[in-house]
């Protein structure tokens, strides 16, 4: 199946949100045992992740939704050794000759389970993690300009979570490496989805300084020195934080994006990262080419990507006959 245009884990999925506080000040911590499970949302196997749908009830007695995604986190090396010897119960489950299966139960210190919080909920959040039909769009320029854009203005989440970045009112101690120009410059950032404690599924994200720019529909060559030196600073950065070589980096943009402030995505090429499928990523180093061949490129062509069927963005392109 296609994969949808907004999947599963994304660090946009946490700040948009509002995890990420508005005036940068810390969060209060989320009342977890006052949880009560309305449903499951969707459930990964791939990512190895649940996605709930909970309420908290106030003192008042109101209850407020909450969505709470639980996934398990990848195997750190340093730590395997521990996770072997370290208290670790082992439940035989099958033998067959040489071959053995068991059930590992680990001491709580070595079975973390990342736990992202979108609380106050609203129903668009409800809706963008529950499990959904998905469905190729093939947007021409005049659909971007009838359909797409006008959506875009009228339905798009806050991303005040990016400006509070950019003006450093929150995660200025996240911040790997910035360029300050403010046309050509950018912000380089963790994102939410990865730990730092190993590099396997390592996840950056450029955030661009100027605010004008949503997309890739946006793009001309006017922006090309802003992508160059996205693409040559970031991986330099990375390479000198994190010792992993520019050739061994997955840059690419989305379309459609989460989120409608141009940013690049930076992923270890041996991840497979959600939203780096065919039909949704576009590496940054061919998005440069194109536009150094033809200015217009992305006013010109058709894009496709995927939606899904619950999406309003999705009606839009059916009412227009597009489906």
């Amino acid at each position: 199946m296609a994969e949808g245009p907004r999947p599963k884990r994304k660090r946009e999925e946490e700040a948009e949100a509002g995890t990420v506080p508005h005036d940068g000040a810390a969060a209060a911590p989320f009342p977890l045992a006052e949880l009560r499970l309305r449903r499951v949302l969707r459930e990964s196997a791939r990512d190895k992740a649940v996605f709930l749908h909970g309420e908290v009830t106030s003192p008042s007695g109101e209850g407020t939704d909450a969505v709470v995604i639980l996934e398990k986190t990848p195997f750190q090396e340093e730590k395997v050794l521990d996770l072997l010897k370290k208290h670790t119960k082992l439940e035989l489950q099958m033998h067959n000759d040489i071959y053995s299966t068991y059930h590992l139960y680990p001491p709580p210190e070595l079975s973390e389970i990342k736990t992202t919080v979108v609380y106050p909920a609203t129903e668009k959040h409800l809706q963008k993690y529950l499990r959904q039909e998905v469905h190729l769009i093939r947007e021409t320029w005049e659909d971007y300009k009838n359909i797409t854009l006008p959506f875009i203005q009228s339905q798009s989440f806050s991303i005040q979570w990016v400006y509070n970045i950019l003006e450093k009112k929150a995660e200025a101690d996240r911040i790997i490496h910035e360029n300050p120009d403010p046309c050509n410059g950018f912000v380089l950032v963790p994102d939410f989805k990865w730990n730092q404690t190993q590099l396997d599924d390592l996840y950056l994200i450029a955030l661009v300084h100027c605010r004008e720019i949503k997309s890739l529909r946006d793009l001309t060559a006017e922006h090309l020195p802003l992508l160059r030196n996205i693409l040559q600073e970031g991986k330099e950065a990375i390479t000198k934080r994190f010792g992993v070589p520019g050739s061994q980096l997955r840059i690419y943009l989305h379309y459609q994006p989460s989120y409608y402030h141009l940013h690049v995505h930076f992923t270890a090429l041996g991840y497979d990262a959600p939203g780096s499928s065919v039909e949704r990523a576009h590496l940054l180093a061919d998005v440069i080419d194109n536009l150094a061949l033809d200015s217009a490129y992305y006013q010109k062509r058709a894009l496709t990507f995927a939606l899904r069927a619950d999406e309003l963005l999705f009606k839009k392109f059916q009412e227009a006959g597009r489906v």
